[in-house]
């Protein structure tokens, strides 16, 4: 069923047989087992009408994007239609936090620069939810500030004048009986009250936009015990982006979440699709880092390309994978330029092996050490130069876990051109902590889609030392990164802000430290807010929106200690400065 309209991942979940499939959380995410469906995203044009009178769902979003819920025996048809470009799988979606407010050249609980604080302007949280009882999104009179809030578990859109109907019904049980979304993890309730939280409980704690408007998504999960995908993402974009159209009111996004699959370099249909939305109405989208830099999960480097009589002279290159104890489950994406020609041969703890040539596309499978080894060697696809070789460790028939110990991939170079190659492993958050990389690299670990060119990029620091946190997704300059992208502009993370020790509202009341860059991206998207309200809201400048946004703040970022050589690949342009960035 291979088809080079899928991206690799899909073709070698529909090659793999069900019940080797639902052993991995990766290969089998999008497929529902009682319905028989696989939900796809895809990039089309024209009309999909056709597909519909097969008992295929289209859900159209924007910009020629589609979500698709296909019986499984139908899934061959999409290949065939002509108008469908590209076809993925849905990727699960992992928060970017690690367990007072704190400097970005703001004041919390005062007026900064003549007033700002974000009124007349949409601040949009996708996440996890909101405790919308929460005095710090509430206004003065005790009504709400939020103007909708659509949950995507229960399907339903709550307004603004039913969640006022439920804060008047006396108590917070009675007020669950009218609008029953809540926040069952508190992520989202932090995360809002970083960005326009109003500081009623204290104005110290005052949000950077404290006087926006709330859009309020909480995503959606398949099952109530699994995580969120990029499918729910990409619905909850929609949303917003249209509602903000509809109000005629400018918006600042937040997502606090990513994954670690793709090349890292803007060409995925997710991060497409970001840059996309970005494009529609007077939006800025704010996007976390990460948290991958220290977690071990990535590998980069590359081959040398000395020669002597056009004879490659180096040995490749060695990449040892440390798999943990009690590891049910781990993948391993090795992506490679494709003009590059080696062997990768991969080598388990007791030394049995298994060799992939990458001139040959398609699935392979073998079982190494009492380990189910499927892989999948891709091509290039219409939108990606570049090459993937995928790896899938399952455990074998009645193992429960993967042979731990030391996985060594070596690569054993034809002929090289670039010699350049990268590595990686699922988020931290779905791993073993002591499964990763050996010698990992740092750099490039920005978690998708941060990655998307047209999202402000946020990492985080620690405002104590003034220093860079260790754990923040770093990326790269164009002429450095390890992917082949050649726009000057393209220079990732764009800025860093708060995000360690970062207080802000918890789930039932009271504040709370938190960390990670979760929590500093949303400094940025109230800050964005302030400066779409000074332009677009009081007149000093209607265009000041999406890529212009971001072009203000990395020109108001300051230096932090130590991160001399600007840009660079952990702070982008400096530490968050919101006066600075003001006109």
């Amino acid at each position: 069923m291979d088809s080079q309209k899928n991206e690799d991942i899909l073709n070698l979940a529909l090659d793999t047989p069900l019940e080797e499939r639902e052993r991995s959380p990766e290969l089998n995410a999008g497929f529902d087992a009682e319905e028989k469906t696989w939900e796809v995203i895809v990039k089309y044009h024209g009309s999909l009408r056709e597909l519909e009178e097969r008992q295929i769902k289209v859900e159209e979003l924007i910009a020629g994007y589609a979500i698709l819920t296909v019986p499984e025996s139908e899934m061959a048809l999409l290949a065939q239609t002509e108008q469908i470009e590209y076809v993925e799988k849905p990727k699960r979606l992992f928060f970017d936090d690690l367990a007072g407010n704190t400097a970005s050249c703001y004041a919390p609980g005062t007026e900064l620069y003549g007033g700002l604080t974000g009124r007349g302007v949409l601040v949009a949280v996708i996440d996890s939810g909101i405790s919308y009882w929460n005095r710090d999104f509430c206004n003065a009179d005790g009504t709400t500030r939020i103007r909708y809030l659509y949950d995507q578990v229960l399907g339903r859109e709550y307004s603004r004048e039913q969640i006022n109907e439920a804060l008047a019904a006396g108590s917070r049980q009675q007020a669950q009986l009218l609008v029953p979304s809540t926040d069952t993890t508190g992520h989202g309730t932090a995360v809002a009250g970083i960005a326009a939280g109003s500081g009623m409980d204290g104005a110290a704690y005052a949000g950077v936009a404290r006087e926006s408007e709330l859009l309020i998504v909480r995503l959606g999960t398949p099952r109530p015990d699994s995580f969120p995908r990029t499918t729910e993402l990409m619905r909850a974009l929609t949303y917003v982006v249209n509602k903000a159209v509809a109000l005629e009111m400018p918006v600042a996004v937040n997502l606090s979440f990513g994954n670690t699959y793709g090349a890292h370099n803007g060409t995925s249909l997710l991060e497409r699709f970001l840059d996309n939305v970005s494009e529609i109405g007077r939006s800025v989208i704010c996007v976390g880092s990460g948290n991958e830099s220290a977690s071990g999960g990535h590998v980069g480097g590359s081959m040398a390309t000395d020669r002597i009589d056009g004879s490659v002279i180096n040995d490749g290159a060695r990449i040892e994978l440390l798999v943990g104890e009690y590891e049910t489950g781990l993948n391993v994406q090795l992506w490679k330029e494709y003009t590059d020609r080696y062997t990768v041969t991969l080598v388990s703890p007791a030394g049995e092996t298994l060799t992939v040539d990458t001139d040959r596309v398609g699935k392979q499978s073998d079982t190494l050490d009492g380990t189910r080894i499927l892989l999948y060697n891709g091509e290039p696809a219409p939108y990606l130069t570049g090459q993937e070789i995928y790896f899938e460790f399952l455990p074998e028939g009645n193992n429960r876990y993967l042979r731990g110990g030391v996985w060594t991939f070596l690569l054993r170079p034809l002929r090289i051109v670039t010699g350049n190659y990268a590595l990686y492993l699922p988020s931290g958050a779905a791993r073993n902590s002591n499964t990763r990389f050996v010698k990992p690299t740092p750099d490039v670990t920005l978690t998708i889609p941060s990655t998307a060119s047209k999202v402000i990029t946020v990492g985080a620091y620690d405002p104590v030392y003034e220093a860079y946190a260790d754990f923040s997704g770093r990326g790269y300059l164009y002429q450095d990164q390890v992917n082949s992208r050649t726009a000057d502009s393209f220079v990732k993370p764009d800025l860093a802000a708060p995000g360690v020790n970062v207080t802000a509202p918890q789930r039932d009341g009271g504040y709370a430290a938190y960390t990670g860059t979760s929590f500093a991206t949303p400094f940025v998207t109230g800050a964005a807010a302030l400066l779409m309200q000074w332009g677009i809201v009081e007149g000093n400048d209607r265009y000041l929106y999406g890529e212009k946004v971001k072009a203000y703040l990395r020109r108001g970022a300051r230096p932090l200690q130590g991160e001399t050589d600007l840009p660079n690949a952990r702070v982008g342009y400096g530490a968050l400065c919101i006066e600075g960035s003001i006109p």
